[in-house]
């Protein structure tokens, strides 16, 4: 079998790159970070020498494949195999400004870019991969009225154009025979249509170097529509049907795990006796009084699935299990199991904290215990002490904060989710050990790429790479 080479830049632990491997067909290169935590996780896992930027820059003997770490505009990208097939990378926007106005555009294009951004376009400059793959978050479609984003895109599609600009910023010499890229894909991607129990939305670009395609419209077109069809789930019945984070924390479809539903929720029937307030009445009357405690009929309620034939749900459940299959969790439930590097460990909390988290129903947050002896004070976000619902696909896993930020668990009695029950959330597989502190570890999970999203984009990277292999 072929192995296409990939590079990947900003890696953190890998959620991307892992995808990439699970894959299978791909030999992971070189990965780059900062973080010296991420960097040991990734290398535990991958197998990677971590070595610092200044000995790999000066060539030293090292056992490849490594992770380089160290600032990325340090990296010197002329010490990479000069064959890289996929580049891959997310660079941090947070210092992507795009400075224009109506004067400014009739003296031409005058943009001043984040470094970081900067340099994974000199990786493409210099590595010319036959894809790269760029991802980022949602907000960057939109930052600067669009304007940002249409950079980004146009920087890809004419990087000969881009690189005097470019050079300006990284200080580098011009590089020779720079070839454009095709846009084949670019959109906001959710997880959750792909089959993780998380709705976790990411801007994914995706370009083919143009000489691969050769302007052949016709072959660009078809591209197009398959990566439309892959990555916003167009034919995915997970759409519609989406994995639950009951699912994967059980390791069992929900059909098995009808006792295990019925017992969660009933914990939570005092609740509106209890609080009496106008929120918890209108929870009563809205939400508690729908409920069939009936695990399939829930589901379909819960998330707003009106129409369900008998034949499509028994598809949409054997989906769901071949993607725990596929993951490794099938009938492998996450309570109290034990992990090497203690991820499982349900972490410490406060009486008074898991007092109010036992007025707060699934799917409830902060505001749901407003002019309560349990109120929060000052607190705005819809983040704070929210409670996962075990039928629903979890909000997004966050990296940082703490405040009630953490991310809480569906059961009544429980608090904070575990690292492991992140991961899981992620779609990382149990054998995927983190190295580092809880808090370090947690933001390794929450700044990840969900593996499975990796993966499917890798799927596709790969039918592009085997049909221009083999015509």
């Amino acid at each position: 079998m072929t192995e296409y080479s990939l590079v990947s830049l900003f890696s953190g632990a890998g959620g991307m790159d892992l995808g990439f491997r699970m894959s299978g067909g791909f030999n992971l290169l070189l990965a780059n970070d900062i973080l010296s935590p991420a960097a040991l996780s990734y290398a535990e896992n991958f197998g990677h020498t971590v070595v610092d930027v200044s000995d790999f820059n000066q060539g030293r003997d090292i056992h490849r494949p490594v992770y380089v770490l160290g600032d990325v505009s340090e990296l010197d990208f002329t010490r990479v195999s000069n064959q890289v097939d996929i580049v891959v990378g997310g660079p941090p926007c947070q210092d992507f400004s795009v400075v224009r106005g109506a004067e400014k555009e009739r003296q031409g294009i005058k943009v001043k870019r984040g470094q970081l951004y900067a340099h994974y376009i000199r990786a493409l400059i210099y590595l010319q991969p036959k894809i790269f793959v760029f991802e980022n978050v949602p907000g960057l479609k939109s930052a600067n009225k669009g304007v940002a984003y249409k950079s980004i895109v146009g920087d890809f599609s004419r990087l000969r154009l881009s690189w005097e600009e470019i050079k300006r910023i990284i200080g580098n010499n011009v590089q020779d025979k720079v070839r454009n890229y095709v846009i084949v894909f670019s959109d906001i991607v959710d997880s959750a249509y792909l089959g993780a129990p998380q709705r976790r939305k990411r801007l994914i670009i995706i370009g083919v170097r143009e000489d691969l395609v050769n302007k052949n419209w016709i072959k660009i077109s078809r591209i197009e529509r398959e990566a439309r069809a892959v990555l916003q789930g167009e034919n995915s019945i997970f759409v519609k049907y989406p994995l639950t984070p009951l699912e994967v924390f059980e390791g069992r479809t929900l059909p098995e795990v009808q006792n295990e539903y019925a017992e969660i929720m009933e914990k939570y029937k005092n609740i509106g006796k209890i609080l009496s307030t106008e929120n918890a009445q209108k929870w009563v009357v809205g939400v508690w009084n729908k409920l069939s405690f009936n695990v399939i009929e829930d589901y379909l309620l819960v998330n707003r699935i009106k129409k369900a034939e008998y034949k499509e749900l028994e598809t949409a459940f054997e989906k769901h299990s071949d993607i725990l299959k596929e993951l490794g969790y099938y009938k492998d439930k996450l309570q109290g199991k034990i992990f090497p590097d203690h991820s499982n460990i349900i972490p410490k909390e406060v009486n008074s904290v898991l007092e109010r988290l036992k007025m707060i129903p699934p799917d409830g947050n902060h505001d749901f215990v407003r002019d309560t002896e349990w109120k929060v004070e000052g607190r705005g976000i819809s983040l704070i002490y929210r409670r996962l619902h075990p039928l629903k696909p979890s909000y997004t896993v966050v990296a940082y904060g703490g405040g009630g930020t953490w991310g809480y668990h569906y059961e009544r009695h429980r608090g904070k989710l575990t690292n492991r029950e992140r991961a899981r959330l992620q779609t990382f597989p149990d054998n995927f050990l983190f190295s580092g502190s809880s808090a370090e570890v947690r933001a390794r999970i929450g700044e990840a790429v969900p593996p499975l999203l990796g993966k499917r984009i890798a799927q596709f990277a790969k039918a592009i790479l085997d049909e221009e292999l083999h015509g």
